[in-house]
């Protein structure tokens, strides 16, 4: 039976490999940012609408077009995303209201604008939200709170959501993370060894993990089953990272200091 779905984030990583592997058969509305992408997502058999997670009225209006098209959204797939670095000391506020503009506000004013129409969210989440990894504290945040007030909507409605937390994959979002974070990169006086580990990091989590096709491939297993639970992780990495959180944060934080006192050099 045809379904109705809607991803964002859809023009690379996980969101691509899902875009392909279900727009055939079904109808499938394809988010994108800039217009080069356009043309590439009509060939895919997709449906597609412009969307600037930054932007409100963006959000606003790309929920208003699929909602004049379709009255009913089998599944939103939420992937879009992005990683703010850098030291919580001198990192600037705008930078990490960034981070939660993209990676959690965005998602829930584009979920609450598709209302009623949508059965199911799932939300492309991270290990990430289960506890806070040196220079990446934003992302962390922004996992975590994307996970609690989502699930909130599961407790105060008969909406379905679905967290899905993958490990490190390899996608262009280390890439991109690199040439999104430069001047936090350029401008860390003092924390230069660090800041050369998170590039060192960056550059090689987009050669390794599980490939996209991997995490997408579960993602769309999911989808597909009767009665899913509220959260799944993906990849040895990510099952760790949940049990090391279950671990008193005096414990953590001593662990995680000497992990990284042993690698910054």
């Amino acid at each position: 039976m045809k379904k109705t779905y809607v991803i964002t984030g859809s023009t690379s990583g996980i969101g691509k490999v899902l875009l392909t592997k279900l727009a055939d058969g079904n109808i499938v509305f394809a988010g994108y940012r800039n217009e080069k992408y356009k043309k590439d997502l009509v060939e895919v058999g997709a449906i597609p609408f412009f969307i600037d997670m930054e932007d409100s009225q963006s959000i606003k209006d790309a929920a208003q077009f699929i909602k004049s098209q379709t009255d009913k959204i089998d599944t939103l797939f939420n992937v879009a995303g992005c990683v703010i670095a850098g030291i919580m000391e001198i990192l600037p506020p705008e930078k990490i209201k960034k981070q939660f503009d993209i990676n959690t506000f965005s998602h829930i004013e584009f979920t609450q604008n598709l209302l009623p129409n949508v059965d199911k969210v799932i939300n492309i989440s991270s290990m990430a939200s289960f506890g806070i990894f040196p220079f990446i504290s934003p992302y962390c945040a922004s996992k975590r709170a994307l996970d609690i007030l989502f699930n909130a909507m599961t407790l105060e409605s008969d909406l379905k959501v679905i967290s899905i937390k993958p490990g490190v994959i390899a996608t262009p979002l280390w890439r991109k993370s690199i040439e999104l974070n430069q001047d936090s990169i350029e401008n860390c006086s003092g924390y230069e060894k660090q800041m050369n580990y998170l590039v060192g990091n960056a550059q090689r989590n987009g050669g390794r993990g599980l490939t996209a096709e991997q995490a997408a491939d579960f993602v769309i297993k999911i989808n597909n089953l009767k009665n899913p639970k509220s959260s799944y992780t993906i990849g040895l990495d990510a099952k760790l990272a949940e049990l090391f959180s279950k671990l008193p944060l005096t414990l953590q934080n001593k662990i995680v200091k000497l992990g990284m006192k042993l690698r910054v050099k």
